[in-house]
């Protein structure tokens, strides 16, 4: 990551996003190859997680009258839910993809969403209203900050006194078999990538000590993590959801050679073949469900 200090612009075509220094490199991927993949692949990815959407969606008590910051929110499956809940309120959704937003967008208005709006922007230094949100939440979105202390302490500016946090994030890898046996059959014979604990990633905040210290620092109180579990869905069959993670882990194959290649999405759909149930493809995962409040 870049080490200047200050605020940045990345253009996507005639959009100018304000990004961090910090988070530039984030922008790209997901306003790249990532981003694209899971556009592409939203209701797959929506799936996969679905187990966990009506725990974390109980746990954000969404009134009807309330206003919702939805961060990371991707293809928007999650502002769409909270905006059906605050119906006589409203929910925004951000995300740096402008591929995703650009879905979400066609999503609301397909499905009549009419209190859902999206933004393409960096949650790290995005001009928010002060003291405006009632309760900010994020499946699976708010691990990839460059600054977490400092994206957290934006957050809760926004969020008006006593305003409630809510997140979904990663436990540790070696606790989520889908990425533990994945990594490990990808890797084809290579030590499997190992991302520093603070470094932006899916298990950044994974380590609840750092959970708490990190909101803590941005401004939360009363941080409570709980525990859950549960299948995580691929896909139907075995060899459509070997072709959905080879996408999905495109850049831990770009860098073998054809036969190593082979070998690997061969050992990937052998492995895929063993998790395969009458719901289809799943591999067992574990999430946090994180709450706090702005102090």
């Amino acid at each position: 990551m870049p080490e200047t200090a200050g605020v940045g612009h990345e253009s996507v075509g005639a959009i100018a996003v304000h990004t961090d220094p910090s988070n530039v490199e984030q922008f790209r991927a997901w306003d790249g190859d990532r981003g694209s993949h899971w556009a592409t692949h939203a209701e797959r990815y929506d799936e996969g997680v679905a187990g966990y959407q009506d725990r974390f969606l109980a746990a954000a008590a969404i009134g009807t009258s309330e206003t919702v910051l939805d961060i990371g929110c991707g293809t928007g499956r999650t502002t769409r839910d909270a905006a059906r809940r605050a119906c006589a309120g409203s929910a925004l959704g951000v995300d740096l993809s402008s591929r995703m937003i650009a879905l979400a967008r066609g999503l609301v208005e397909r499905e009549r969403v009419g209190n859902a709006t999206f933004r393409q922007a960096d949650v790290q230094v995005q001009p928010f209203p002060e003291q405006h949100f009632d309760v900010a939440v994020s499946r699976h979105g708010s691990m990839f900050f460059g600054d977490a202390p400092a994206a957290f302490a934006n957050i809760a500016r926004s969020l008006r006194p006593g305003g409630r946090l809510v997140l979904l994030t990663w436990q540790p890898a070696r606790d989520n078999e889908w990425i533990s046996r994945f990594g490990a059959i990808l890797a084809a014979g290579r030590e499997p990538p190992a991302a520093a604990p603070d470094a932006p990633g899916p298990f950044s905040l994974s380590d609840p000590e750092r959970v708490r210290r990190v909101l803590t620092a941005g401004g939360f109180t009363d941080v409570h993590l709980q525990s859950l579990t549960g299948p995580m869905y691929f896909g139907p069959d075995p060899e459509d959801a070997c072709r959905f993670v080879a996408g999905q882990q495109a850049g831990m194959l770009r860098d073998l050679d054809a036969d190593t290649r082979a070998r690997a999405l061969d050992a990937l759909l052998a492995d895929m073949a063993e998790h395969r149930t009458e719901r289809g493809v799943l591999y067992g995962s574990a999430t946090w469900l994180i709450q706090a409040r702005r102090g």
